[in-house]
């Protein structure tokens, strides 16, 4: 008895069984890099990394005692600094990396072919070349999906419930960091014609054209706005919103804190939520799986958002119903 009671209190001191032991079993310290497509200054960048840290804190990776994270701060607007900062990253040789956006997982699969890599909210990953399916997506990198295409069909749905008298609507996005456009434009279209709404793609090239080209748009009446997940719209959500409001048109956006900024109403899922399921991946692949061979995820969790105060600048009613669907209404 007293030989079982020994074993017992060793295996309880050394942590056997336990999470931090399994992730101190695989081997020293880990090294992670990471790639932002928000500057360091934003919450929400912050929140998101937080959501992962915390995951792998969950899973027995503490900072400082098996694990690493470097992070990198950036911008999609800036592609020189977005792949400067990749190779830095891979040239550090880290056990894994982790690739924020479609950009930042591009810029970080351009510089390696063999270090695993996750991306955490991308569009379209086979379409924009980063998997070869979403089951087995081969190479060195898997992750998590920002939503399914046909969420272009549900936005204006919501669009035509807020705000039924509207007769064309736009797609807002910016070609250069969202690359994958088509893969939302293509249903936009599909649902714009079944309920005969005019569908038009309206680029945005610039920060210096954002208010000229919303402006131009909103000249005809019967118009509203859906705003498409890009990091050029994430970077300037305030902006849009603003806009919107000034030149009075009904907009659609993709994210919650496109709401709070202003946004009219706001549907899609959770970014949050993608970077705690990202600490997931990164457990098992530290442990010793092959991205390749983790299946590209799409998003659980969706959030409706109704900004009232908005509405009301409008001089739009919000349906009750629809307030009754809301996970959040902002007075």
């Amino acid at each position: 008895m007293e030989r079982r009671t020994f074993l017992t209190l060793l295996a309880s001191t050394i942590g056997m069984g336990s999470p931090t032991a399994d992730a101190q079993q695989v081997g020293g310290m880990r090294r992670i890099g990471v790639l932002m497509s928000y500057p360091e200054i934003d919450p929400d960048a912050q929140a998101f990394l937080a959501a992962f840290r915390d995951g792998l804190h969950a899973l027995g990776w503490i900072e400082g005692r098996n694990v690493r994270l470097d992070t990198r701060w950036t911008s999609a607007r800036n592609a020189e600094e977005m792949q400067r900062f990749a190779k830095e990253l891979v040239e550090r040789q880290p056990d894994l990396l982790l690739g924020h956006t479609t950009t930042a997982a591009t810029a970080l699969q351009q510089q390696t072919r063999t270090i695993p890599i996750i991306f955490a909210f991308v569009s379209d990953p086979v379409g924009s070349g980063l998997v070869a399916s979403f089951p087995r997506p081969g190479g060195n990198i898997t992750g998590f999906m920002v939503m399914e295409p046909t969420m272009a069909s549900k936005w204006l749905e919501l669009l035509k419930e807020i705000a039924p008298r509207i007769s064309r609507v736009a797609l807002l996005f910016n070609p250069t960091t969202a690359t994958y456009a088509e893969y939302y434009l293509k249903p936009f279209k599909a649902a714009a014609a079944s309920v005969a709404v005019e569908a038009t793609a309206l680029p945005v090239r610039d920060t210096s054209e954002l208010e000229s080209v919303i402006a131009g748009y909103a000249r005809e009446s019967g118009s509203g706005l859906i705003v498409m997940p890009d990091t050029f719209n994430d970077a300037h959500r305030a902006e849009i919103a603003s806009l919107a409001a000034r030149y009075r048109l009904p907009v659609v956006c993709p994210l919650r804190f496109y709401a709070e900024a202003g946004c009219l109403v706001s549907y899609g899922s959770l970014p949050i939520d993608n970077f705690r399921r990202a600490a997931q991946y990164a457990d098992r692949i530290l442990k010793g799986e092959k991205p390749g061979e983790l299946p590209v995820q799409a998003p659980v969790n969706f959030t409706l958002t109704v900004n009232l105060k908005t509405a009301k600048g409008l001089g739009l009613d919000v349906p009750a119903l629809l307030q009754q669907r809301a996970d959040e209404v902002i007075e």
